[in-house]
């Protein structure tokens, strides 16, 4: 199947870490696509909407649409993107190292981003009254929480990148990371190996591009 921006549709939101996770992934595989802004916020949210819902029955971004094949969740969008462009290959094919990527991804992933996403502090204000002020704190303290765990699992492993001198998927989910721990005002100071894996992706351009202070739905107040 020939990539061209007329075979890949990614339908996103600009602070969705998972979408900016995606984008991190297109951008590195030099995947042109169009983007398609699902507003999560505008009257009860896009991504609630019957159209959206025949795309992603989880009413969730990202989705990734190319050709006649329709995928949601960014950890199985970025492991199609790999079976389809091998270059740059994001998860390792050494059994061991693929399985470190992936424990990585899912400190972030499975353990840390669920926690904190928009339908979970929304339901937190619905049925305990949380107030803005504590679901920050919640989110904070999982944000910090799942950092920790990645500072430690790579200290036997990173390099300029969470995995040596390579960029892998893992760099793709930690950069979304690190914006939302800025966004919830998390002190980064305790995370030297991150904060310095942070700084290598920022200077390379495929990076820059997924921000969400880059995308088409950006505000001009974001």
């Amino acid at each position: 199947m020939t990539m061209t921006s007329n075979n890949f549709v990614l339908y996103s939101y600009f602070r969705s870490s998972a979408s900016y996770r995606v984008r991190i992934a297109l951008n590195l595989k030099r995947i042109n696509y169009e983007y398609r802004a699902v507003p999560l916020l505008n009257k009860g949210g896009a991504q609630h909407s019957e159209e959206y819902r025949k795309l992603n029955p989880s009413n969730q971004v990202p989705t990734l649409i190319h050709g006649d094949h329709v995928i949601g969740q960014s950890m199985a969008i970025i492991d199609y993107l790999d079976q389809i462009k091998p270059e740059p290959l994001l998860f390792p094919k050494g059994a061991f190292q693929r399985a470190l990527v992936i424990q990585a991804c899912e400190v972030i992933n499975s353990g840390a981003q669920p926690l904190h996403n928009l339908r979970v502090l929304q339901e937190l204000e619905k049925r305990f009254a949380a107030t803005e002020a504590q679901k920050n704190e919640w989110t904070a303290f999982w944000i910090a929480t799942s950092l920790t765990a990645l500072e430690n699992l790579l200290s036997k492993h990173a390099g300029n990148f969470c995995f040596g001198q390579r960029v892998t998927a893992a760099d793709c989910f930690l950069i979304p990371h690190l914006a939302n721990a800025d966004r919830f005002q998390v002190p980064l100071d305790p995370y030297p190996k991150l904060t310095r894996i942070r700084a290598t992706c920022a200077s390379i351009n495929e990076f820059q591009k997924a921000s969400p202070l880059s995308q088409p739905d950006t505000p001009p107040s974001a």
